[in-house]
């Protein structure tokens, strides 16, 4: 309603920029908050970099041939039993070689990524447990060994801390194998369910030798069923296609390739399993283990001077 009171000359002015005051005060603390933890999370980024970089021979090379070592000697009954297959143990050594590619993946992980890998690790516990109750997809299998607290006493609960990297590791190679075809989705998404297939190709004939788990009936390759790598087809298809979503792709290869650490977890994946299969003379699967080194090789991802530890 009209006072009918005149208006100073200003007035109005004066008040818009009393208002507009008042808004970048009040706006103020909440953007220098915001910025406030940007440098917060940007120094803890170059710390743990540098902390990754400062190691990566130890993480990469030190740990998985430690873990070779100790897994087929637990295998072959020469640790104590303390020692033998301790869950502790297994848990911290993957947990440290999962560290490098954590760490490279960690700026790219945004709202956008939570759905889409809150979803993978549902699945991740979903599926095993319907192998376990039911032996599909994977064919009839038992663990042999503890992986640590099992979720409702049939599922490891680290689950995805086992599987996921995996995925993530062939997905991130497939990136970068692909070069300039790297931005066409088909190929993106064979060449990736390809080398998580594969990864398993490595992994189980490895696993059921050091007495992991093993399968009921055993397989023809090496104790593993043909079943199981049809239940890896779907499961990496499905793994596969929700990281597609999870990630923006431009800026992923982008930061693979600016990432020298990126793939060192694969690093230490073929170490480990491939030392393992050609231990136990598994030879088809230490051949495709070796596959895995020419790639990160043609990458330019396998560090020579890393290796040697210069």
């Amino acid at each position: 309603m009209d006072s009918g009171e005149p208006t100073a000359p200003g007035s109005e002015a004066e008040a818009d920029a009393s208002s507009r005051d008042s808004n970048t005060a009040t706006s103020s603390p909440r953007s220098g908050d915001a910025t406030l933890d940007d440098s917060t999370r940007a120094t803890v980024q170059r710390r743990l970099e540098a902390l990754i970089r400062e190691n990566r021979f130890t993480i990469a090379v030190v740990f998985p041939v430690i873990g070779a070592v100790t897994l087929v000697a637990s295998a072959e009954g020469l640790l104590p039993p303390a020692l033998s297959y301790n869950p502790l143990l297994i848990l911290f050594g993957t947990l440290v070689m999962r560290s490098p590619l954590v760490v490279a993946l960690l700026p790219q992980v945004d709202r956008r990524a939570t759905l889409p890998l809150a979803v993978l690790i549902a699945y991740t516990y979903g599926i095993e447990l319907l192998g376990v109750r039911t032996g599909w997809p994977y064919g009839t299998f038992e663990y042999g060994i503890s992986l640590g607290p099992m979720l409702g006493g049939e599922v490891p609960l680290a689950l995805p801390l086992f599987f996921v990297p995996l995925v993530l590791n062939a997905y991130l190679l497939t990136l970068l194998a692909l070069g300039d075809r790297v931005a066409r989705l088909v190929p993106r998404l064979l060449g990736a369910i390809a080398a998580v297939v594969a990864v398993d190709l490595v992994l189980d004939p490895a696993a059921v030798a050091i007495g992991f788990w093993s399968y009921v009936p055993p397989g023809g390759y090496y104790g593993v069923p043909l079943s199981n790598y049809r239940g890896w087809l779907l499961s990496g298809t499905v793994a596969v296609v929700l990281v597609e979503l999870a990630f923006d792709r431009r800026a992923l290869v982008d930061r693979v390739r600016a990432c020298e650490f990126a793939l060192d977890d694969l690093v230490s994946f073929v170490l480990l399993w491939g030392a393992i299969n050609l231990l136990y003379t598994n030879w088809l699967a230490a051949g495709v283990a070796g596959a895995f080194c020419l790639g990160l090789l043609r990458t330019d991802r396998y560090d020579l001077g890393m290796v040697r530890g210069t």
